[in-house]
């Protein structure tokens, strides 16, 4: 996981043990229903792997792509630090939440719930 992550997960209080690296966790993806993105862009760029001209070829990715369905919570289309287009947020597979994403989340739950 990228370093700046830890951070987060750390201020957030999720248990470090509980986490798992891109290796660990890429190959499941393919047996997941749906995967849910939150704020994330350049670490989930199918450019990384797809484009050898891309900015960013050769990145660590997390392969969300290839769950059945993936779910995308960012503000807007803008792009990442790399400032590289992500086509995950064009993908067939891929539907967009545009928002706060703690809202769009509790939302979520929400609609779950009742």
């Amino acid at each position: 996981m990228p370093g700046h992550m830890n951070v987060l997960l750390a201020e957030a209080k999720v248990p470090y043990d509980i986490v798992f690296e891109m290796d660990e966790i890429n190959a499941d993806f393919a047996d997941v229903d749906v995967s849910i993105v939150i704020g994330a862009n350049d670490i989930v760029n199918p450019s990384a792997l797809d484009d050898p001209n891309s900015p960013i070829a050769g990145m660590p990715v997390l392969e969300c792509w290839k769950s059945a369905t993936t779910i995308v919570l960012k503000r807007s289309m803008a792009t990442g630090y790399a400032g590289v287009g992500n086509p995950l947020f064009v993908h067939k597979n891929t539907r967009m939440l545009f928002g706060d994403a703690n809202d769009s989340m509790q939302a979520v739950l929400k609609a779950i719930n009742h």
